[in-house]
C-alpha cells in the first residue's frame, strides 16, 4: 500500500461506518440494534488491521497470528457474556 490515496479511503470508509454507527444509535434498539452495533464495530476493526497495522502487506504467519488472536480475544469475549447472561438478576 503505497500512497495516500487508499488511506484516504479507509479514512472515509471509518467515517461512514461510524456516522451509521451514531444513526444505529437513535434509530435502532433491542437486539437487532446491538447485532448491528456489533457487526460494524468488527467491519471498523477490519479495515483498521488490515491498512493501519499493515496485515495486508505482511507474511502468512503474521496474519495467522493476529487471525489467531482475533480468535482468542472472541472466546474470552463469549464466556464472558455467557457469564453475565446466566448470572441470577436478584
Amino acid at each position: 500500500m503505497t500512497g495516500l490515496r487508499p488511506l484516504i479511503l479507509v479514512w472515509t470508509g471509518l467515517l461512514v461506518l461510524l456516522a451509521l454507527t451514531v444513526t444505529a444509535s437513535f434509530l435502532l434498539s433491542g437486539p437487532w440494534g446491538f447485532m448491528f452495533s456489533i457487526s460494524i464495530a468488527l467491519a471498523k476493526a477490519g479495515l483498521i488491521f488490515w491498512f493501519y497495522m499493515h496485515l495486508n502487506e505482511a507474511s502468512g504467519v503474521v496474519r495467522l497470528v493476529a487471525l489467531g488472536a482475533a480468535v482468542w480475544l472472541s472466546i474470552l469475549i463469549l464466556l464472558a457474556s455467557t457469564d453475565y447472561v446466566t448470572r441470577s438478576m436478584f
